[in-house]
């Protein structure tokens, strides 16, 4: 909860101000007669920290069937939008309205750079050069949580091209950085206009092409899906706000869902319920519900949290060519969302490597190689990349499995340790 709470010199205030709200519809206040309250509430604050809020009012001892009717006012302020013929991308929360939102600051941080090309030296180039980097995150979202979703439609030209241009943009990055690590202030304002050039072609290429048909593909659902896979990817700068709320959406357009914070309600009413049984009852014997394995058998929640606590990044894709798992690490290596589950695996990387890609997987099924390893320096760190086929006792393929690691450190360890020193 503090991780909220700190974010800001509001949030405190939020907290308070949505306990107001919630004691005025326990005392038998109406959800219209809060409900502008609670749109000022929200305006400037993101999902994540009202739930959360919510939440530690849960913690205090308010009883959740309170806290329950704020979600009628959710849906109240939700639906009220819609029917004022306000777009939902238009909607803090909407993933359209984030990728705007980064863009409006983008093209700021651009500006920066491109001021600091014209006339300043290597110091104030790097500092602008540094504002703009976190728009990498940005594409990143683009490439895991919006291209699977539009591929799906048939519209696959954003991952086979505008995957490559955020690739010709992260390498000015690295260019940039190359020359103002050598000190060449010549080359590095040079290399900061193309960079400000090909940011601004990207801006408009978003705008113009990418989101307008988007929009016109992708259904509430769809949206939905992009918006609850996001946060494994992160934002660049801004975070989404509260008032579109995708399982909202869905329920708008008939799916039936709960809203997000009837979610949050239930999953901190569970765990109180859990933690207080827990206090209560005989622990649970090792071993229930497990999955047999070659050797011994685990509960299905230990095997996932050993997977996600390896120090390697585990992803598997199956004979089809499909993505089917990867492991949700927190110290991933390279970005992954909840949208490439039943991707094809070409279309997870840039078109320029699909056809390494292709050659890796077309050996691992003919049986020609055994193993694929590829060692890259990202960000002054040494990561390894490995492929390893995967077959049945009959030999036959099954898929490949992909691990990556940050060896930096196990690369520069010299002699021994034979004793614990923490």
């Amino acid at each position: 909860m503090s991780e909220y709470l700190s974010r800001g010199p509001g949030a405190e205030d939020r907290a308070g101000r949505l306990k107001v709200i919630i004691e005025k519809l326990a005392a038998g206040a109406p959800p219209s007669a809060v409900k502008k309250e609670f749109h000022d509430l929200i305006k400037d604050a993101d999902a994540s920290e009202v739930a959360s809020l919510e939440q530690s009012l849960i913690e205090g001892g308010m009883p959740v069937e309170e806290v329950q009717r704020l979600c009628e006012v959710h849906a109240d302020v939700f639906k009220a939008g819609l029917e004022r013929g306000e777009r939902a991308d238009r909607m803090p929360g909407h993933p359209v309205h984030t990728y705007r939102a980064e863009n409006v600051e983008a093209r700021k941080r651009a500006r920066a750079l491109s001021l600091a090309a014209f006339a300043g030296g290597i110091p104030a180039v790097k500092a602008a050069m540094d504002g703009l980097r976190p728009i990498i995150v940005h594409y990143e979202r683009k490439e895991n949580q919006l291209f699977p979703y539009l591929e799906r439609t048939g519209f696959t030209g954003p991952s086979k091209v505008m995957w490559g241009k955020h690739d010709e943009i992260r390498a000015a990055f690295r260019d940039l950085d190359a020359a103002l690590g050598a000190g060449d202030v010549r080359s590095a304002r040079a290399k900061a206009r193309d960079l400000v050039r090909r940011v601004r072609m990207m801006i408009f290429m978003e705008e113009r092409i990418l989101l307008p048909n988007a929009l016109k593909r992708l259904t509430d659902r769809d949206w939905a899906e992009v918006r609850r896979g996001e946060d494994a990817i992160g934002f660049a700068w801004v975070k989404p706000g509260a008032r579109w709320d995708p399982a909202l959406a869905v329920q708008a357009a008939g799916g039936g869902a709960y809203s997000n914070f009837d979610a949050a309600l239930r999953t901190a009413a569970e765990a109180a319920a859990a933690k207080a049984g827990s206090e209560t009852s005989e622990p649970e014997k090792p071993g229930g519900g497990a999955i047999a394995l070659s050797t011994g058998s685990l509960p299905l929640d230990v095997l996932d949290r050993i997977l996600k606590s390896l120090p390697v990044d585990v992803s598997f894709v199956d004979a089809d060519d499909k993505v089917m798992y990867y492991s949700d690490s927190p110290h991933r290596v390279f970005p992954r969302s909840p949208g490439i589950i039943g991707r094809s695996v070409q279309n997870c990387h840039p078109h320029k490597s699909v056809a390494v890609v292709e050659k890796i997987l077309e050996s691992f099924k003919r049986k020609e190689k055994d193993k694929a390893d590829f060692w890259i320096e990202m960000g002054g760190r040494f990561i390894v990349i490995s492929y390893k086929p995967i077959y049945d006792d009959a030999g036959t393929y099954l898929g490949t499995l992909e691990m990556s690691w940050d060896a930096t450190e196990v690369r520069g360890l010299t002699g021994q340790r034979r004793l614990l020193d923490w």
